[in-house]
Parts: structure tokens; C-alpha cells; sequence
């Protein structure tokens, strides 16, 4: 039996996903996490075999939890199941060591599927993340993109800087100094090859990305 630890702020898709995945005879979800935060403590406690996580959740998001469990429990294995599926976002969440990237849009079988798949320590992608991810980006830097190659804080500060916030706004939420964000968006404009906070914009509406950018909440992780 494969043991599931089932992460997501919204308690009715965590309802929804937890009956799909019981449908399966041999998975089950062993426990729940609101967040980040809640889901290392509760790895610590119940072991699970796959964790199911989101990546958009207040107080610690899905990448930020992944980073900190796969750094206290190496052998935890971690499916990204979220609404999001541009490539930055897949090629960012296997980077970090996850072994699977679902979107929410998949089928019931493809879920039971990708849940066996890490639970074996293979990755798995979903159909619409084979069309957006190469994963030979994973094999050389050299193959990223301009925007995947944007270190993580570097990527905060351009979501919130895509969603019009000003440089103090971005330092409060972030809980940084203006200064130093304005140095993370001096490396963002340098790598994007752009030239003001406009241009940034212009890239996220371009790339659609203006209905993508993780929330607030989400984006504020130490990192």
C-alpha cells in the first residue's frame, strides 16, 4: 500500500483529491497538511511514501516545503500537483528534487499513475508537461531559458514586480531591505535583458504569465 501525505490550503480540493486517490486499491492517503509548514511537520510524523503537493500556499509554499523536506528527509519523494503548467514552473520544481509534475487538469488515472511512478523513485510528467518541458534543460544550464535561469529569489522579485508592486511593497513582502531587492531586480533586468519595471510587465503579459504569478502569500518564503 502506498501511503500519501496530501498537501493544499483549499479543504475541498484536499476533499476531492482524497477521494480520487482512494479510489486506487492500493494508495492511500495517510495524512493532511494546510501548507508548507504543516506538511514537514507531518512527514516527521507519518512517513508517507509520496507526498502530493501544491505549489501556491500561504506561510511556506509547495517549492519552499520541498526544498526544506528533501534537505531533512533525502529519501522523501515529492509529486507537484498544481494549476500551473508552464515550463518554468515544472523545470523549477524538478530542479529543486521533486520527482513529479502534475497539473490539476490531468485524469484520475494519470494521478494513480504519477503516485506509483515516485512512489518507485522514477519521474514522472503529465501529458501537458511533456509538451513544455525539455528535460535536457535539466542536464545543462547552458539549455535554460533566460526567465529559468533566474534564481529563486530572483524569480519572487520579478513575479511581484510583474504584478505591478513597487520596490517597498516588494521589500515588505518579501521582508527584505529596498535595497536589496533592488539589487535582485538590477539581476532580473540584466538576465531578461530589459530595462525597467515596465519591460518586466510587458515580458510576464507576453509570456502569459500575468494570471500565473504565484500570490502574495506564496511568494513570501525565506529563501
Amino acid at each position: 500500500m502506498i501511503r500519501v501525505l496530501l498537501v493544499d490550503d483549499h479543504s475541498l480540493v484536499r476533499a476531492g483529491l482524497r477521494r480520487v486517490i482512494d479510489e486506487a486499491a492500493d494508495i492511500v492517503v495517510a495524512a493532511e497538511a494546510r501548507n508548507g509548514q504543516e506538511s514537514i511537520a507531518q512527514y516527521a510524523e507519518v512517513n508517507p511514501d509520496v507526498v502530493v503537493m501544491d505549489i501556491s500556499m500561504p506561510k511556506m509554499d509547495g517549492m519552499e516545503a520541498s526544498r526544506r523536506l528533501i534537505s531533512l528527509h533525502p529519501e522523501a519523494r515529492i509529486l507537484i500537483l498544481t494549476r500551473y503548467h508552464e515550463e518554468h514552473y515544472a523545470v523549477r520544481t524538478l530542479k529543486a528534487g521533486c520527482l513529479g509534475y502534475l497539473t490539476k487538469g490531468s485524469s484520475t488515472r494519470e494521478l494513480h499513475a504519477a503516485i506509483r511512478a515516485v512512489a518507485q523513485g522514477r519521474r514522472f510528467l503529465s501529458d501537458e508537461g511533456k509538451d513544455v518541458v525539455d528535460l535536457q534543460l535539466l542536464s545543462s544550464r547552458d539549455g535554460l531559458t533566460p526567465l529559468q535561469s533566474l534564481s529563486d529569489r530572483e524569480f519572487q522579485v520579478f513575479c511581484l514586480l510583474a504584478r505591478g508592486q513597487a520596490l517597498k511593497e516588494v521589500a515588505a513582502t518579501l521582508g527584505l531591505s529596498a535595497k536589496t531587492v533592488e539589487t535582485y531586480r538590477s539581476r532580473v533586468l540584466q538576465k531578461l535583458c530589459l530595462r525597467n519595471n515596465v519591460d518586466i510587465c510587458r515580458f510576464a503579459i507576453q509570456h502569459g504569465l500575468t494570471d500565473n504569478v504565484p500570490n502574495r502569500a506564496s511568494l513570501a518564503t525565506p529563501g
